[in-house]
């Protein structure tokens, strides 16, 4: 078993990036080269701005080439719970654009003719408990009169005849959603940052950023650039000058294994609609089929950063949880097992807006694959001129009480979340 990232693994070499660094001027420097950034850059290059993207590692080499290959509708919250918090003028706004999104990057993959096994076959939230179909039912309910028309929902017999297992009873279909190989993806898009005029730097970490006047300075190992404007996607990143937000995000571990490939028989009797499916758990599982016939299963196996180690010991625990939920498939060789840091925000909502004059975007909170395809349009709209607002835009972000970078209370958390399933 390769402890390693299947899209990253199976994904072809970016061939696009710089050698080296020269001290430049830019119009824009972008730090990250994750999706938000990378979708960012493209815009932002295409519109004639100079832009430099500084990377700390490889590109796509975090979140967004670790990720289970949802690209989903809908947000992290439950519809239903987000309309009492926020009202639902803003529950609307937040959940229609989950929707715009999801068309983003089907216009990305579209413009750019990136080959990355794209489907939109929807997504499948599966009633975990008998008592969670009708909560699910009240959201789908709520969803259907104020946003998507397009949703249903199933019953246990119906949810059978699309996974074969026994343990589900109904669930929450939502058709606008899509999936994909994450690696050709990301791959894809940096190519195509690069070639609209996007100079992107790996493995070159912002160290520090300083204020010049009418411009910034950033310095990293390899030297210096100078940009009017500098766009900070770095998501969970732990590396660099990012303190005010790590005092915002946490960085949760997520993990996932990827199956030896199975045969046509079996995908048609497992899975036949080759769905997204998601459990309606607080610490649940997701899986789905990739396009060469493997089962991917993954969730928070354990409340911890991944690392080679973690990612191990994770990958035995959603072992024993493929195994329950297809018995069928027990003893089934696992090829590859991974971890990655979801960039989690309190409210579980991303936030976009500007701090001591730069911009930034992250917190996508475990649903940030099409957002931040979108997001990264939408601040580099913002910075071209074009746009005024945006539903993701921040006032104000607070800090989270006690939270100074280390997530130390995660194994709470986690103790927590297992008992209110085990409750409720």
């Amino acid at each position: 078993m390769q402890l390693n990232s299947y899209w990253l693994a199976t994904a072809p070499a970016f061939g696009g990036g710089q050698q080296a660094l020269t001290e430049e001027h830019y119009d824009v420097a972008v730090v990250g080269g994750g999706f938000t950034g990378l979708s960012a850059a493209r815009t932002l290059a295409r519109s004639g701005a100079r832009v430099a993207l500084l990377e700390a590692g490889q590109i796509i080499g975090e979140a967004s080439g670790r990720n289970g290959g949802q690209c989903n509708t809908g947000v992290a919250q439950d519809y239903a719970s987000l309309v009492e918090q926020l009202g639902r003028e803003r529950a609307v706004a937040h959940y229609t654009t989950y929707a715009e999104a999801v068309s983003s990057v089907e216009q990305v993959i579209g413009e750019e003719a990136i080959d990355c096994d794209y489907l939109r076959h929807g997504k499948l939230k599966l009633a975990a408990k008998p008592e969670h179909y009708d909560k699910l039912a009240r959201t789908c309910d709520a969803i259907r009169r104020d946003v998507d028309s397009d949703v249903e929902m199933l019953s246990a017999t119906a949810v059978k005849e699309e996974v074969d297992s026994k343990f589900y009873h109904g669930g929450l279909l939502q058709r606008n959603g899509g999936q994909m190989h994450m690696g050709r993806f990301g791959v894809g898009l940096a190519e195509s940052a690069a070639r609209h005029g996007t100079h992107i730097f790996e493995h070159t970490p912002m160290t520090r950023v300083t204020r010049e006047k009418s411009a910034y300075r950033l310095g990293t190992p390899s030297g210096d650039i100078r940009a009017e404007n500098v766009l900070l996607a770095t998501g969970a990143s732990q590396t660099g000058p990012l303190s005010w937000f790590r005092r915002r995000l946490v960085p949760v571990g997520s993990f996932i294994v990827v199956t030896e490939p199975l045969s046509a028989a079996q995908c048609a009797q497992l899975l036949p609609q080759r769905r997204s499916y998601v459990t309606s758990r607080i610490v649940g599982h997701y899986f789905r089929l990739t396009a060469d016939n493997r089962l991917l299963f993954g969730g928070r196996a354990r409340f911890a950063m991944s690392g080679s180690q973690s990612d191990a010991k994770s990958g035995e625990i959603l072992r024993r949880g493929l195994e329950e939920a297809f018995p069928q498939l027990k003893g089934i060789r696992l090829d590859y097992c991974w971890g990655g840091l979801v960039d989690m925000s309190k409210d579980r909502l991303p936030h976009a807006g500007q701090h001591k004059g730069m911009y930034y975007a992250m917190g996508y909170s475990g649903h940030g694959v099409q957002m931040s395809v979108h997001l990264g349009h939408v601040m580099a709209d913002v910075i071209l001129g074009n746009r005024q607002s945006h539903p993701w835009q921040d006032t104000k972000w607070p800090a989270i009480p006690g939270h100074f970078g280390k997530p130390w209370f995660l194994p709470l958390v986690g103790s927590w979340y297992r008992l209110q399933d085990r409750l409720h």
